[in-house]
């Protein structure tokens, strides 16, 4: 035998995947299903991906984007409404935001001094004052806002659009979460696909760097030979069986396998970035935690450059704060998740923006509830499930504001909306209408929406 001759063992499929393909199958929860090319849209859509900024814990509207000056008027006085039953029952007087309020941009939107950032990139914003959220439970309001139902098997809006509009890169999953190191409470089946094929579930990217330890940059040289090599038998034996879908699937990942080796570490790699992208996103910025954000936010762009669908990220854990959670400790709780996220997020909308990607991008900053007008103990809020802020940006939303809640922010007043109301609207703009996107399980249709929900048309430009 020639010197030259590459002798192959003969490793079953498992051991190809662990160790020619160093790993691969095992990454992060990576699906390696071959992604189904883009599918059609119901209708022309305004969207082609979204950037699901999720602010798990309960942002406090009335400390964000919602002033309320009564209660600067009633401060320190019981609060004059009833009061729905809270998480704890321990409920104090009337709090008034320890943050000042201003308006910005052409709009004139109202920003607390949390966000000065953000406040720059007013008018990209469309927010939604009046949301509503069945629940006062973390776990149970995260299930609501991120799948549509309030339990966990039901999948993920992110599994809903992947599945209904394929994947636009055929080297990346159609849904990514970039986990920031502090899953939403709920843990990973609020991003999992239920009963969706399993290939709609997220692959997460994991706040280590690198994010997976498995991948290096390319194939050698001995791996590719064995990948070709492998296909050649492959093939041969697919065919001699008639081509079987399950033969020509294990083929596919193989070779998706190979594409991602490549794939993924150019995605991680920034050291292309420029200065001015890495000082505005705040890289390197003093607080630790806002470095961590920004890197997320900067591989969130980089992700929709190369199409993918749904894009989610989650929080850190910033110094022990307990996400938005802000029962006590009020100020340093909103004040440190805000240092962490304000310049990164306010940095990507400028930056999808300049590079012309906010034209078909919609980013979302949503949040599972707000809190209550009045102290828990004496200086946090509660839950507030009654009336809530999140907002829209970019693709085919009408920057501005939508609805409102009561002179005491406690419950949604004018154009109160469910989140069976937001995630038509989202679906909308993606071009699919939310009564058509159904599959069939258990004997019945189900849809993100399920039997409920209406099109917000007033925020559509």
């Amino acid at each position: 035998m020639s010197t030259n001759t590459t002798s192959f063992p003969p490793w079953s499929r498992r051991t190809f995947l662990q160790r020619a393909a160093l790993g691969i199958g095992g990454l992060a929860g990576l699906a390696l299903q071959t992604p189904p090319a883009p599918a059609s849209a119901h209708f022309r859509p305004r969207a082609r991906r979204v950037i699901w900024l999720y602010m798990d814990g309960g942002v406090s509207h009335l400390d964000s984007f919602d002033p309320k000056p009564r209660l600067t008027e009633l401060a320190g006085k019981p609060f004059p409404l009833k009061i729905e039953a809270t998480q704890f029952d321990n409920n104090g007087p009337v709090l008034p935001s320890p943050w000042s309020f201003a308006q910005y941009g052409q709009t004139g939107l109202t920003v607390s001094g949390l966000f000065p950032h953000l406040s720059t990139c007013a008018d990209e914003i469309c927010l939604l004052r009046s949301m509503t959220n069945p629940s006062p439970v973390h776990a149970v309001g995260n299930f609501w806002m991120n799948t549509g139902w309030g339990v966990a098997g039901r999948p993920s809006a992110g599994s809903w659009i992947s599945y209904a509009l394929g994947s636009a890169n055929q080297n990346l999953p159609a849904f990514v979460v970039l986990n920031g190191g502090l899953l939403p409470v709920g843990g990973m089946e609020i991003f999992k696909s239920g009963f969706l094929p399993a290939a709609w579930s997220a692959s997460f990217v994991e706040k280590t760097a690198p994010a997976f330890d498995n991948v290096l940059p390319g194939l050698a040289p001995q791996q590719a030979r064995l990948l070709r090599h492998l296909h050649r038998t492959d093939s041969t034996f697919s065919a001699r069986l008639g081509h079987p879908a399950s033969i020509e699937g294990a083929i596919a990942n193989y070779e998706l396998a190979a594409r991602l080796q490549t794939a993924v570490p150019d995605l991680l790699d920034l050291s292309g970035e420029s200065a001015a992208t890495r000082q505005a996103y705040g890289l390197e910025a003093p607080f630790a935690y806002t470095r961590d954000y920004a890197r997320q936010c900067l591989l969130a762009r980089r992700l929709a450059e190369r199409d993918v669908r749904f894009i989610a990220l989650t929080m850190p854990m910033t110094r022990g704060q307990d996400r938005w959670d802000g029962h006590s400790g009020l100020k340093v709780n909103h004040g440190e998740n805000a240092l962490t996220v304000d310049q990164p997020i306010a940095a990507l909308l400028k930056d999808l923006r300049q590079r012309g990607l906010l034209d078909d991008t919609l980013v979302v900053f949503a949040t599972e509830f707000g809190r209550t007008p009045f102290t828990q103990g004496s200086d946090g809020r509660d839950h507030n499930p009654f009336g809530f802020s999140l907002w829209m940006a970019g693709a085919g939303v009408r920057p501005g504001t939508y609805g409102s809640t009561d002179e005491f922010g406690y419950r949604a007043e004018e154009n109160p909306l469910t989140i069976h109301d937001f995630h038509a609207t989202l679906l909308h703009l993606l071009g699919l209408d939310h009564e058509q996107l159904t599959y069939h399980h258990g004997g019945r249709d189900y849809r993100l929406t399920d039997v409920e929900g209406s099109i917000v048309k007033a925020v559509l430009a």
